[in-house]
Formats: structure tokens, sequence, C-alpha cells
């Protein structure tokens, strides 16, 4: 067989319930008997979450449960909402470069000087990426998708359900922040962070002076008129600017930053956080870190440790988990931030505080707290009913629900395993 007719085939049985087969459109639901973690609230023993038409309607220990609602007996089960991965590139490429993806990778934007503030990444998702159905099946249920880094200002991330075949069925808000990066590089930090100032320097004036830019009264801006109208949201404080920061320095730049242009700002990484827990809690600066990995991958993150995600909360600092294990836990690993939050726990961070670091707090960061990362009523009827702690890594998701939908559709690798477990009658050795 021919390279590309192999190619052709593989393909082929990777689409198949790639963008997640569902058992039967939006009905009631009721889900009882369980132990229940609304995140927003204290566990519930014995209760019961009912879902209709999309939505948590009802969350309680004596929940009545409606005539003719699909039932689900969760006894002996734990029932969270679904998991809230904060850092992922799903649906921008199928491996982590372009040579592993046919070709394309659509995480990363040209730019120009460096800026490509006008980029959405997420509106290039593919939905049938194979990594979503598997992500999905390990109770993983929101996500937000980042461009890549490596520029100046890398563009804008979206939050996306991970069920739907199109983006914008996927989509629950976009932008949700812009990602920028001043650990420096090939240019020293003073220089890359002079720049970021005198960007959104000249992005404020250009919104103070526009009228006169239509008439070609100003000076020369660093950037286009799309990058700087994109900053908008950021310089009125609609919209947080994503800082890639691990070097506890650079850290209190982004502050100082954030602070000097009355901005707002979500440390990314923060390897060294834990150093500055306490002005990051006074600054009210949210932290995004990861718990799996305390090896230093560069000078920038010597003072790597586990502890970090505990220490930062312990300060009262707002923490999400997002993998930092180093081996694509931004896509085909994306599915592997419960471990993060289980081993986070094992270095000091309490279990709620870990759980709602993957449910609750990165919807709080992002601004969807009104529809995803808690079971109250009237949020997107995301909800997973898990075997046991859904920390441990025997623990399985049972159920998953997407907008009041239980998602069934296999995974490649269920699909593979499918195919290839009974050899053909023809089989000779």
């Amino acid at each position: 067989m021919r390279i590309s007719q192999m190619l052709s085939s593989v393909v082929g049985i990777a689409m198949i319930g790639a963008t997640g087969a569902t058992s039967a459109d939006a009905q009631t639901i009721a889900i009882v008997g369980g132990t229940v973690y609304p995140v927003s609230g204290p566990k519930i023993e014995k209760g019961t979450v009912v879902i209709r038409d999309g939505k948590i309607v009802a969350v309680g220990a004596n929940v009545a449960v409606p005539a003719g609602a699909t039932r689900i007996d969760a006894t002996g089960k734990w029932v969270t909402p679904g998991l809230f991965n904060a850092s992922t590139a799903l649906g921008l490429s199928e491996g982590n470069v372009p040579a592993q993806s046919g070709g394309y990778n659509d995480a990363r934007a040209k730019g120009e000087k460096g800026i490509a503030a006008s980029f959405s990444a997420w509106m290039g998702m593919n939905p049938a990426s194979t990594f979503i159905a598997q992500t999905r099946r390990d109770g993983v249920t929101t996500a937000v998708v980042w461009p890549g880094s490596g520029l100046l200002v890398n563009g804008r991330a979206g939050v996306v359900d991970l069920a739907g075949e199109s983006v914008a069925a996927m989509t629950v808000r976009g932008p949700v922040a812009m990602l920028a990066d001043i650990g420096g590089g090939a240019e020293s930090r003073a220089e890359v962070q002079g720049k970021l100032r005198e960007l959104l320097a000249d992005a404020k004036t250009f919104a103070a002076r526009k009228a006169a830019y239509e008439n070609g009264a100003t000076r020369a801006f660093v950037a286009s008129r799309a990058e700087l109208e994109a900053l908008q949201p950021v310089m009125s404080g609609k919209m947080p600017l994503a800082i890639d920061a691990d070097r506890a320095s650079d850290i209190r730049a982004a502050v100082a930053l954030a602070q000097e242009l009355a901005i707002k700002i979500v440390i990314v990484g923060g390897a060294e956080a834990w150093q500055v827990a306490k002005e990051l809690a006074a600054a009210k600066v949210p932290v995004m870190v990861g718990a799996m990995n305390n090896i230093p991958t560069s000078f920038n993150t010597l003072g790597s440790r586990q502890e970090n995600a505990a220490i930062l909360r312990a300060a009262g600092v707002h923490v999400s988990l997002i993998g930092n294990a180093g081996g694509g836990e931004n896509n085909f690993n994306a599915r592997n931030i419960r471990y993060e939050a289980g081993n986070a726990v094992a270095y000091g961070m309490s279990w709620d505080d870990a759980l709602r670091a993957i449910t609750l707090a990165p919807a709080e960061t992002f601004g969807v707290a009104d529809k995803v990362g808690s079971l109250v009523a009237g949020r997107e009827g995301n909800v997973v009913v898990w075997s046991g702690d859904p920390f441990e890594f025997a623990s399985q998701a049972e159920h998953v629900f997407i907008r009041g939908v239980e998602n069934t559709g296999m995974t490649r690798e269920e699909e593979l395993t499918a195919r290839y477990k009974t050899k053909p009658p023809t089989y000779r050795k």
C-alpha cells in the first residue's frame, strides 16, 4: 500500500466520531444518588443534578426527579462540573509542530514587528481534531484555546466547549484574553518590556485620537490599525493581558506595568511565582501554573517547585491549574489536567482548591463563570459522573455531558483498537 493510501486510511479512521457522537439531543437528565461537588458550595451527599434543555435546573439533596427524565444512578460515584483546561491549543494542530500535522499549525501568526494582537487563534480550530474527543473522554468539557508564543504580542484566546460541529457552535466566549511574552530571548528583557510599553501607550493614544488618525494627522504608530483596535479591550480593562512569564523578576515587571497602565493582567507559567505570592495577592493578579514538573527547563525556571500552586493559594492568589509536564499538555495530553490537580494536592493544595482550580477558577478568570465551572441552576449542563475521586489514576469519567448532551463518540485510540483487536478471517501466520 502506498504511503498516501495509508495516510488516507488512518485519517479516515481518526475522523469517525471525532466531532463527538451524542446519545440524543438535549433532554431532561436526572443524575441521582452521587456525591455532588458544586464547587461554588459544599459537597452534597446523595445529591441530585437535573439538566433540562442543555441547562442545569436543580442541584441538591432533596430534588424531585421530573417525570419522564432519563435517570442516571450515580450511587457511590462522584459528580462534578465538567473540567476546564485553561491552557490548550486544541484543534489548531494534530501534533506539536507542523511536521507532525501534515504541514499545518494554526496556533501561530506570523505577525509584523512581533505583534499579532488581531490574531484570534480559536477561530482557526478544527472541530474534528482527534485530540478533542480524547480530551473530552477524560472529563474535560471546556477549554481556553490560545495562540502559540514567540512574539511580543501573540494574539487572542477564546473559551470553547469541546462538542460541536463548528467553531461558532463550540464557542462560549471570545476573545477572553490577549497573550504577550516579556521573557526576552534574542532581545534583552529591558528592550522587550520597553517595546510592549510603547505598543500599549500607542494603543491608548490611538483611542484618544482616532479622528485625527483617520485624517492622517497623527504620528506613525508602532503597529497597524488592526492591531491597535484589537488592543482596545485590554486598555479599557474589559479583557486581561495574559503575560507569559516564569522568572520572579519578570513577574514583578509585569505587575508594575499593569499598575502603571491601569490594565488587568494574568500570569501564565509562573514557575517562580511562589517567590512573589504576597505581591500577586495584593495586586489581585490571577496566576496559571502547573504542578507536575519541578525540574527547571531553563534559567528562567531555576526556582521551580511543585508546591508553587499551594503557596500561591495560601497567600490568597487566584490560581488556575494548567499543564507543565512538557509532554504535549496543551494538545494531545490536554486531558491530563486532572492529574495536575492531583499532584497539586500531593504538594500541599487542598482538594477543594484543586478542583476549583480546574473548574470555577478559570471560568472566573476568563469571564464565563455565569456559564460554566460550577453546578448551579442556570449554568450549562456540563457535568461529569466519575467512578471515584477524579484526581486518582484509576478513576474513570463514566458519563460526560456537555450542554446537556451525553457525549459517547469514540476516541481515536478506541477506533483503532476496535479495528485491529480482531484478526481478519483471511489472516494467516
